[in-house]
Parts: structure tokens; C-alpha cells; sequence
């Protein structure tokens, strides 16, 4: 279980949610709190760099806002983010420093670290988005099961309980996910993995690696 700890996956230092993640071992355990911390947290965040339009809402005064963009709190957008046209943040939402939500993106439960590139038609849920990390056109985070049971995280052969129902994708640092692919509930990505485009990913992927097929997973060299 080493290699699924927060600090083996994600550098905290890249988002403005570095004390959220002080509280727990594995990123999806932060999961739960992520609305709440975003509510105690914008609170203390100063009024000269942050605007708050609505309730439980923060953006910061670089960041660059569609009129078309539809934003629900709790919320915080950092410093020089992008929120492009019909993006919809559906609530328990942070979107790091010089990072993109991009046209016709749906997010919600969900910390994009810093300069995180979310471009195109994506949905994002349940998640958390490493520094640096990118998904290609319409890849998507699915983050409940078809039976709706808790998610279960398959790794190495064995089975690991988080507790969620609703769980969509770690994805570490450097990450690079390619167009069209679907990250199935309860997929961890290691970091400085790339995935293939049309990818269907299930349970684990370790860092460094390329993912072509759930049978086809080599090594960087």
C-alpha cells in the first residue's frame, strides 16, 4: 500500500489545499471533507485578492471567468485559473493556480492541484488531479458503480475497501490521459503515467508507466 500513500502519488505543496491532505494517509480519504474545507478555508482567504460573487464561492481576482460558466459553492478558484465557456462546477470544487476547466467541462467533489489542464468536453468527479497533470478530450473520471455498492480498489490482487460511494480517479503528478479515455470508479493513477486514448482503466497503474490495455502496461523507459 506504500505506493498508493498521498505522498508517493501527489506533491501537497502544489495546491491550496495542502492541510486537507495533512489529515490522511490515502488521497480518497480526503474525498468526504472537501466542501467543508473549502467553506472554512475561504473564509480566511483575503478580501484583496478574492472575490466572492455568491455564497460560499471565492475566485481570485486573476483568474478568468466565461460569462457562460456556471459556478456552485462550495467553490474556490486560485490565482490565473480558467474557466472557459459552459463549464459547470457543481459544487465542493478547487481549482488550483494557472490550471483550466475547460468548455463544456462538468466538475464536482473535486481538487484540481496546480496548473492542471482539464481541457475539453471532461468530467471530473469524485476526484483529485495532480500537479501538471492533463486529460485529452473527452476522458472522464466515472465515479459510481453500476450497483451502486461502495468503491473497492483493485490492486495487485488484492482488495482494498475505501468506504465511498462515490469515488472517480487519483490521478498523480504529470499524469497524461488521452482523449476519449474513462477512468472506471476507483482507478489510481501513479505518477508520470501516460494513458492511451480510448483507454477503459480500472484499479491501479503504476508510476511511470504507459497504459495501452488493462493486459498491456509497460514500463517508461
Amino acid at each position: 500500500m506504500q505506493f498508493l500513500r498521498i505522498e508517493v502519488l501527489l506533491d501537497v505543496s502544489k495546491t491550496i489545499a495542502t492541510d486537507l491532505f495533512t489529515r490522511a494517509t490515502y488521497p480518497w480519504e480526503v474525498l468526504p471533507f472537501i466542501g467543508e474545507f473549502i467553506k472554512n478555508l475561504g473564509k480566511e482567504l483575503p478580501a484583496e485578492e478574492y472575490d466572492s460573487p455568491s455564497e460560499n464561492v471565492w475566485i481570485h481576482k486573476t483568474a478568468k471567468v466565461a460569462p457562460s460558466a456556471s459556478i456552485n459553492g462550495p467553490c474556490i478558484i486560485c490565482e490565473n485559473a480558467e474557466i472557459r465557456q459552459c463549464a459547470f462546477i457543481r459544487g465542493n470544487a478547487i481549482v488550483g493556480r494557472k490550471s483550466v476547466l475547460g468548455n463544456s467541462c462538468e466538475m464536482k467533489n473535486a481538487i484540481l492541484f496546480d496548473e492542471v489542464q482539464v481541457p475539453h468536453f471532461n468530467y471530473v468527479g469524485d476526484a483529485i488531479l495532480g500537479y501538471k497533470s492533463h486529460m485529452g478530450a473527452g476522458s472522464i473520471t466515472s465515479n459510481v458503480r453500476q450497483d451502486k455498492q461502495n468503491i473497492v480498489l483493485h490492486v495487485n490482487g488484492e482488495h482494498i475497501e475505501t468506504g465511498l460511494r462515490k469515488f472517480g480517479a487519483i490521478l498523480g503528478d504529470h499524469v497524461e490521459v488521452g482523449c476519449n479515455a474513462v477512468m472506471n470508479p476507483g482507478s489510481v493513477i501513479g505518477r508520470d503515467s501516460n494513458i492511451y486514448p480510448l483507454s477503459m482503466v480500472r484499479g491501479f497503474v503504476p508510476a511511470c508507466s504507459i497504459y495501452k490495455n488493462e493486459n498491456e502496461i509497460v514500463l517508461k523507459r
